[in-house]
């Protein structure tokens, strides 16, 4: 297979998990506020009311958590091999694995920073949602064939 389409096909795979971690998180999300005020009633497709019943407001919290660090890693493992596919080589995975650290633990300092200063909580979400969809796939698409073309 060659490279442009083993790269377009990574990259599809991340779109593709990128809209399951959408449709996951939307209605990981109206469950857990359901659960949170008591309504009588959830938004929650009712598929995903169907997987979650019995499940309280603890367990849909650690879920959420959980599904989070797991589409992190995912994007992680699917960036890393995109970055091989586009250069030949694994020169990249450790700033790649680096990077992901380092925006993930600014993410947490911005979280508690926020106790302070409250606006800082929409960037710390923002940025760990970054990590959770293919953005850096996209990212990496863009840049690394330019930086190969510098080198050559």
């Amino acid at each position: 297979m060659n490279r442009r389409l083993a790269a377009g096909l990574l990259v599809a795979v991340g779109v593709l998990l990128g809209a399951l971690r959408e449709f996951l998180f939307l209605n990981l999300n109206y469950q857990i506020d359901h659960l949170r005020r008591a309504t009588p009633y959830s938004y929650a497709h009712s598929l995903f009311q169907g997987w979650t019943a019995g499940a309280d407001l603890g367990d849909l919290l650690l879920l959420k958590w959980a599904l989070a660090g797991a589409f992190v890693a995912v994007m992680l493992v699917l960036a890393v091999a995109l970055a091989r596919i586009l250069t030949g080589h694994h020169g990249h995975r450790t700033a790649i694995v680096g990077g992901t650290a380092l925006a993930a633990a600014l993410a947490l300092l911005l979280h508690l920073a926020a106790r302070a200063l409250p606006a800082l909580e929409a960037v710390a979400v923002k940025l760990l949602h970054a990590l959770q969809y293919p953005v850096l796939l996209l990212v990496l698409l863009l840049v690394l064939p330019t930086v190969a073309r510098r080198r050559a």
